[in-house]
């Protein structure tokens, strides 16, 4: 499959296809987007919210959601802040998430299933990783949106003019309902 997308890639630079896409690295809505990484949301997100190539920062994980106050979303929420002019920040979760109801420990047998040594885990733990709370999903999408927004809008590094808010889309007809 690899090979399949990196010969489309040639053709399409060869094609100049890319000259479609110009744009600067400033979001021109001021506008972050955390979101899920689920490939439902990959066109549907944006055809949904009107958005195109150069209007918004797009910030993608597991869930959409923030971890930990000092994780790499976070890190890059702060970067479209203050070096990218955001001043807006939208999280949207969506439903039918396969972060919801995620099993730490069932995540952790498919690991050695795949060949992780029962070694490495006990070395991650005996380090400090919480590998049951890091890899646990979580129960209700709006909640864990509202754990989000909240965090973001509570970070001690955050400006108190960024506007945040939650949402979640639905999955099939792209529809956003807000989360208070």
């Amino acid at each position: 499959m690899i090979e399949e997308i990196l010969r489309h890639n040639r053709e399409f630079v060869e094609k100049r296809d890319y000259e479609r896409f110009a744009t600067s690295k400033y979001p021109d809505k001021r506008i972050a987007i955390v979101t899920c990484m689920d490939t439902r949301l990959v066109e549907l997100l944006p055809a949904a919210l009107g958005i195109r190539n150069g209007d918004v920062k797009m910030i993608k994980n597991a869930g959409g959601v923030i971890t930990n106050p000092f994780d790499s979303t976070m890190r890059s929420i702060l970067i479209a802040v203050y070096e990218l002019g955001v001043n807006e920040i939208m999280v949207i979760g969506h439903t039918g998430c396969g972060v919801q109801g995620m099993d730490a420990k069932e995540m952790l047998h498919l690991m050695q299933e795949r060949g992780v040594d029962e070694e490495h885990i006990s070395l991650m733990r005996h380090c400090g990783i919480d590998l049951d709370s890091w890899l646990h999903g979580f129960d209700e999408a709006p909640a864990a949106v509202s754990e989000t927004v909240d965090l973001i809008s509570h970070h001690p590094l955050m400006p108190t003019d960024v506007r945040v808010a939650g949402y979640i889309m639905d999955s099939v007809t792209g529809e956003l309902t807000k989360i208070d």
